[in-house]
C-alpha cells in the first residue's frame, strides 16, 4: 500500500510540474519548430489570428496594445467596448513578424529587429536568450525575453487543454521598426541599437 501511495503522489507531483512548466515547454517547442522550419509544428503552437491582431495595434504605434487584452471575466464592459472599436491600419506587414525565421529571432530577443531576418539562428549566430516568467495564472502565462539592451519581448500563451499552450499575443518591445534590409549575420544589432528598437 505505501508503495502505490508514494506512486500516486509521485504521479501527482509530476502532473503539478508539467502543468506549470506546459508554457515554457511551448515556448522552446516554438523556438525548435521556428529553427527547423517546421511550418506544421508552428501551425500547432501558435493562433496566428490571434498573434496577428495583437501586432496590428503595436505597429501601428498604439503603446496600450503591449499586453494583451483582459478577458470578459477580468474586463466586461472593456471587452465589450472592444468588439466595436475599428482595428487599427498597421503601417508594417504583420505576416513579416510570422516567419519562421522572425519567430527564431523574436525568442532570442531581437524584438523589432526579427523582422529583417530572412535565415534561422542557426544560420545568424544568433544566441540563445533565456525566457523568464512575467505573468503565471491557471489559464493565461507570459514569458520575456530580454535583449542586451534591456528591451524586452513578451510572449503570451493561454491554455486550450490540460497540458497544452497556444502562443496567443506577442508584445514588441517599444519604438518603431528599424528601416533597412536584414541585418548580417556577423553584424548583429548593437545593445544601444535594440535598445532604441
Amino acid at each position: 500500500m505505501r508503495i502505490i501511495g508514494n506512486l500516486l503522489l509521485l504521479a501527482a507531483v509530476v502532473a503539478v510540474i508539467s502543468f506549470f512548466a506546459a508554457p515554457a515547454v511551448a515556448f522552446f517547442a516554438i523556438r525548435s519548430a521556428a529553427d527547423a522550419n517546421d511550418a506544421a509544428a508552428l501551425a500547432r503552437l501558435i493562433d496566428y489570428p490571434a498573434v496577428r491582431q495583437s501586432l496590428r495595434p503595436q505597429l501601428a504605434g498604439n503603446p496600450a496594445a503591449q499586453a494583451p487584452a483582459p478577458s470578459f471575466l477580468e474586463d466586461p464592459i472593456g471587452a465589450v467596448r472592444r468588439q466595436f472599436e475599428a482595428p487599427p491600419v498597421a503601417a508594417e506587414d504583420v505576416d513579416a513578424y510570422l516567419t519562421p525565421a522572425a519567430l527564431a529571432a523574436l525568442t532570442r530577443g531581437e524584438g523589432r529587429f526579427s523582422r529583417q531576418r530572412t535565415t534561422t539562428a542557426s544560420a545568424s549566430h544568433s544566441p540563445d536568450a533565456m525566457p523568464a516568467p512575467v505573468y503565471w495564472g491557471v489559464d493565461r502565462a507570459r514569458l520575456g525575453v530580454t535583449d542586451e539592451g534591456g528591451s524586452r519581448t513578451i510572449f503570451t500563451f493561454e491554455r486550450r487543454g490540460p497540458f497544452e499552450w497556444r502562443l496567443a499575443h506577442i508584445g514588441l518591445p517599444d519604438g518603431a521598426a528599424p528601416a533597412g534590409g536584414a541585418p548580417s549575420p556577423s553584424a548583429a544589432p548593437t545593445s544601444t541599437a535594440r535598445k532604441a528598437g
